[in-house]
């Protein structure tokens, strides 16, 4: 006769063992995944994530401070990324280091000067990627000692220096006089009013250009060249953050 104490502990053997399997199983594809390839990844999304979250903000809190609350009224004064996610643009970002972000809602006619607010409005956005590539490269240079004699602080570093030369690319990319890009809203600030309206009917094919243009290699190179050379501009900031420490070394 079977046993029913040996019944229970057949069955608990038998469920440790499938237990200890799928642990084992667990652990063969945790040792075979290549976590590198998911740490490039958001190596350069969060960069991405964050230049184009402070760009689209100036533009919003830009034309809130000149007469314009369309961007507080639409919940786009924030810092929330997915209030400003456009899917092909930050695409484009991760994989090309330029692009867009979803454009803040502006109503020019509510500038006292609706010219020139809208002009501001746009030069927000490329000004703030200048000034976040200005930070970020200083905190670059500020932390690289402290934190290169790690492999964590190593990728620290890493995505300070992408969120610069990111945030570059985005203030260069946008001063494209091609719609949605904010140099077209200043070249549209420049024309009559009856041919601003024109133009901006044809805004919302402006993303599929930028993304053949860039993909296919027509910007790509002059585009590069422009954003390195702004880059090397401004490397000695970084330089200047790490004399910073240096003097209490």
């Amino acid at each position: 006769m079977h046993n029913c104490t040996n019944c229970c502990m057949c069955l608990y053997n038998k469920n440790f063992y499938v237990e200890v399997s799928g642990i084992s199983t667990l652990q063969s594809i945790v040792d075979g995944f290549d976590f590198s390839y998911l740490l490039g990844i958001l190596m350069g999304v969060i960069p991405a994530l964050i230049c184009i979250t402070l760009h689209e903000l100036s533009h919003g809190l830009a034309a809130f401070a000149l007469g314009d609350d369309t961007a507080r009224r639409t919940g786009r004064l924030s810092l929330n990324p997915l209030k400003h996610l456009d899917p092909m643009g930050l695409l484009m970002m991760v994989v090309f280091h330029v692009g867009w972000a979803k454009p803040v809602p502006v109503n020019m006619y509510r500038f006292k000067n609706p010219r020139r607010g809208m002009a501001l409005t746009a030069a927000a956005g490329p000004l703030s990627n200048i000034v976040i590539s200005i930070v970020f490269l200083f905190l670059y240079g500020l932390f690289y000692l402290p934190l290169g004699k790690s492999q964590v602080g190593t990728y620290i570093l890493s995505m300070l220096e992408l969120t610069a030369y990111i945030s570059i690319g985005l203030a260069v990319f946008n001063l494209l006089p091609v719609p949605p890009l904010d140099g077209s809203k200043l070249v549209f600030s420049l024309i009559s009013e009856e041919n601003y309206r024109k133009l901006m009917h044809y805004e919302r094919y402006g993303s599929v250009l930028m993304f053949v243009l860039v993909a296919s290699g027509v910007l790509g190179k002059p585009l590069s060249a422009l954003i390195s050379a702004v880059y090397s501009f401004l490397v000695p900031v970084a330089q200047f953050g790490l004399d910073i420490v240096m003097k209490f070394m």
